[in-house]
């Protein structure tokens, strides 16, 4: 593997992350935060999350679809059958993202090393599908970026950059 594999998602305070297949909310500066930082670099998804993207392919990533369909073929996009056709397809530099749904980032979280993540603070109740849980004692939190709610924005949200801590070795007395 040369790359490092990163989630990117946005979940409220109990780890939600959308309903009927839609975002949870509307939240601009989220929007612009996963555009900068996906920008460049392959994403993979799985076919509802892709065909929830109103205009198709995000432009200037490698879009990699992940579909049981045999005979997909969306324009402009990448489209496997399994997440590790999916890895191997990645072609652009640096950090491949994940950006859901849910049975992908569940799928992949072992294997992520990376979490680039908006805290949404606010609790919908009618949300229907989750990002796995966090368990802070694995991850080392790099950077945080609180904000208030604002005209456009309609809840407070934090940007956070999670990085896996790396697993304990044995003792084994060499050094």
């Amino acid at each position: 593997m040369n790359y490092n594999l990163s989630a990117i998602v946005a979940i409220d305070r109990n780890g939600a992350i959308g309903r009927q297949g839609q975002l949870l909310c509307h939240l601009p500066a989220d929007m612009r935060h996963f555009k900068e930082t996906t920008m460049g670099h392959s994403i993979v998804m799985g076919r509802k999350t892709f065909e929830s993207f109103p205009k198709g392919a995000l432009p200037g990533r490698q879009n990699i679809v992940i579909t049981r369909k045999r005979d997909y073929c969306p324009e402009g996009v990448t489209v496997v059958h399994s997440i590790d056709e999916a890895l191997a397809s990645a072609t652009m530099p640096g950090e491949v993202f994940v950006v859901g749904g849910a049975e992908i980032y569940n799928a992949t979280f072992p294997v992520v090393t990376t979490i680039h993540l908006t805290v949404i603070e606010h609790e919908f109740k009618d949300a229907d599908a989750y990002f796995p849980r966090i368990d802070l004692r694995s991850w080392t939190i790099v950077s945080r970026e609180e904000h208030p709610a604002d005209d456009r924005n309609p809840h407070p949200f934090t940007f956070m950059t999670l990085k896996r801590k790396k697993a304990a070795t044995a003792a084994t007395g060499a050094n």
